[in-house]
């Protein structure tokens, strides 16, 4: 796992679960299986087809509109990286965006 090939989790603009699952889904290619519920995404986080460096950026909205989601989201993440910790690392961006750029990199798995 390299932390200079990372995927990039932009979460701007999220303030619902809805989304969140969807920017999961397109972010890491995740099966047409994922049920886009927390059990789903602990499965597939914990499933990954090689190893990921994840860098979620932009989290902050979504902490401040559903501080309970997140705090879920958080836990989600933190048992995947848990039970995968060779072929999941999570990493929390405080700026606004990552990679030294006013813009996020397209970074993603599919």
């Amino acid at each position: 796992m390299r932390i200079d090939d990372p995927v990039v989790l932009d979460l701007t603009g999220v303030t619902e679960k809805a989304a969140l699952m969807d920017r999961c889904a397109d972010v890491l290619a995740l099966p047409d299986w994922f049920g886009r519920n927390w059990d789903a995404l602990a499965d597939c986080l914990t499933d990954l087809p090689e190893p990921v460096t994840l860098v979620v950026t932009g989290w902050q909205e979504y902490a401040r509109a559903s501080p309970r989601e997140w705090r879920t989201a958080q836990e989600v993440f933190a048992t995947a990286v848990d039970e995968s910790p060779t072929r999941l690392m999570v990493l929390l961006s405080l700026g606004e965006s990552f990679g030294g750029s006013d813009e996020p990199p397209a970074a993603s798995l599919g």
